[in-house]
């Protein structure tokens, strides 16, 4: 795992200046998406329900410092069950 985190930095910094506007974008079962907004809470998040109505679209635009920043995000995210990250 440690050698993907790595690789997925590499890309980071070789695709952005920091501070740079990344958009985070993950899909979420309905009853988890509290967790995921939770990670954004000092950002505005758009949400969109699936037609089945039982996953959510979230979306989020951050001003982020670094790419150790983004990580983290990602890494907080993928504890959530059933989450997808696009």
């Amino acid at each position: 795992m440690n050698e993907s985190i790595e690789s997925f930095r590499e890309k980071l910094d070789n695709e952005y200046d920091w501070p740079a506007l990344y958009t985070f974008k993950f899909i979420v079962p309905k009853e988890r998406t509290s967790e995921i907004k939770k990670l954004f809470q000092n950002h505005d998040v758009i949400e969109k329900v699936s037609s089945n109505g039982n996953y959510v679209s979230i979306t989020s635009k951050v001003m982020a410092q670094s790419s150790d920043y983004i990580i983290d995000v990602y890494l907080k995210a993928n504890k959530v069950e059933g989450i997808i990250s696009l």
